[in-house]
């Protein structure tokens, strides 16, 4: 069939940041590309919502975006032109203790390290080689595994980042380097236990060094509003309101393009492929799902520690070992009475989310995949433990369990944000073994979500890598 036969190039079907990477990409290169969006708006993980009062503007999922300032895709884009406006936290990310007492995550990596003791070194040596490196391997580690253009950097990175974050975790003395290397570790939704828990936790930590860890004024949908205005200036078409359940349905092109679960994938395009590619998606494994509470509160959350109260990202947990124990617990069936907390307080550095004298406050902890638990009380039991008076403060609140997330967005399967289990055994083949992971085994039919390396987070280099797939199988250079 001639190219002139296709009513388009390419067809993204879901405008998350993955899916408008890849339409964006492709664009770039002279094809004719329509997304496909079943909500009324684009964004995926990536909208913001008045969830509990009037005024109140509460980011749906994604907060904040360390990833979205590492992501090689996205500095290569003009986004600042379409809007997009990032604030950066004085304090990254805060880790206090019962005593009052708080590790920090700083821009300055000799000033986070001088916070941390007799563990300055040991902390320095660990972080320090990917804080210098990442430019250069930057590309690589988000990207599918291949043969890397900078094999002694790359093994050197890989030799921590294989590991479980509590072998690494005994490198440190200190209370409060084990506590802020656990709640880095901790984003892994694994056991802190497992084999490569440890990569996202040296990720993280050098991105706080590197770039920050920034909230998007007026709310995270900026980011995907800035995308698709992007996008649509360079002659895409975006059609929102439109839900895909068969292939078959979608106008004539060239390739379609999936960023939707391998659940999806299969419900939708299942009948294209063969028995043997259907019987490896559907062996997909999904991880822990998230139990969310947005609140809002007259006034910030009244934190014992003065460095808590200037961090964008408080991590709520005490010791490693009391976060390690919490972690497990998710991917042993259970909840936990102490859950790892991860909060986000936007409010406190974009007056644009809350009327003033208000604060908007967003948190959320793991629990097992499709859980019906109700963590409210645990988890504002956790923020009043470190927050004396933070209960008080409560004007309204707004809940998300593994079901209405996953109601929210079909990608989060039982609640899991992170598009699927990122273990040992899927950290490298996502969603199937194979060394082009995002081409399936149906001509002209890919995947392009956080299913595929590099995994979850709003980087959009799933999409971007997807695109490059594309291009390269449609000989475009």
């Amino acid at each position: 069939m001639s190219k002139a036969a296709f009513t388009y190039d390419a067809i993204v079907v879901g405008a998350g940041p993955n899916g408008l990477a890849a339409a964006i990409t492709l664009q770039q290169h002279g094809l004719k590309v329509l997304v496909l969006e079943a909500k009324d708006t684009v964004g995926g993980g990536t909208r913001t919502q008045e969830l509990t009062l009037p005024g109140f503007h509460h980011d749906v999922c994604s907060a904040i975006h360390p990833m979205a300032v590492m992501s090689p895709f996205f500095k290569s884009l003009p986004l600042k032109d379409f809007g997009l406006e990032l604030i950066y936290p004085e304090v990254a990310a805060a880790h206090p203790f019962d005593d009052g007492s708080a590790a920090v995550l700083l821009h300055g990596l000799e000033e986070t390290a001088h916070g941390l003791g007799i563990d300055a070194t040991a902390y320095q040596k660990l972080v320090q080689p990917l804080v210098h490196d990442w430019s250069l391997l930057a590309d690589e580690i988000l990207s599918p595994l291949g043969f890397p253009r900078h094999p002694m950097k790359m093994a050197r990175f890989g030799l921590s980042a294989m590991q479980s974050a509590a072998s690494i975790a005994k490198r440190f003395r200190t209370r409060e380097a084990r506590g802020l290397w656990a709640g880095l570790a901790a984003h892994s939704m694994l056991p802190l236990t497992s084999m490569s828990s440890a990569a996202i936790a040296l990720v993280l930590g050098a991105a706080g060094h590197i770039a920050g860890w920034p909230l998007v004024k007026n709310g995270s949908h900026q980011i995907s509003n800035a995308l698709s205005a992007y996008f649509i200036s360079l002659g895409g078409e975006i059609e929102t309101g439109v839900t895909v359940n068969n292939i078959d349905n979608l106008p004539a092109s060239r390739v379609v393009l999936f960023d939707t679960s391998p659940k999806q994938l299969l419900s939708i395009a299942g009948i294209r492929f063969p028995a043997r590619y259907a019987a490896q998606l559907r062996r997909y494994r999904y991880g822990p799902g998230v139990f969310k509470v947005d609140w809002a509160l007259e006034g910030p959350v009244p934190f014992e520690n003065e460095k808590c109260r200037k961090a964008g990202t408080v991590h709520l947990g005490n010791t490693f070992e009391e976060v390690a124990a919490a972690e497990a617990l998710c991917w042993q069936g259970k909840t936990a009475e102490k859950p790892f907390v991860l909060l986000a307080q936007q409010s406190v550095f974009d007056d644009t989310r809350a009327p003033e004298g208000y604060h908007t406050v967003w948190g959320y902890c793991h629990v097992p995949n499709g859980s019906t638990a109700d963590m409210t009380e645990l988890i504002e039991n956790q923020v009043e433990r470190f927050a004396p008076g933070f209960k008080k403060r409560i004007v309204a609140r707004h809940t998300m369990g593994p079901a209405a997330m996953q109601s929210y967005n079909q990608n989060y399967i039982g609640g899991d944000i992170n598009g699927g289990a990122i273990d040992i055994r899927q950290l490298f083949t996502r969603p199937v073994t194979s060394l082009t992971p995002y081409r399936t085994a149906a001509a002209g039919i890919y995947i392009c979500s956080a299913s595929t390396p590099p995994g979850g987070g709003v980087h959009g280099m799933c999409g971007f890598n997807a695109a490059r797939q594309v291009l390269k199988d449609l000989r475009i250079a």
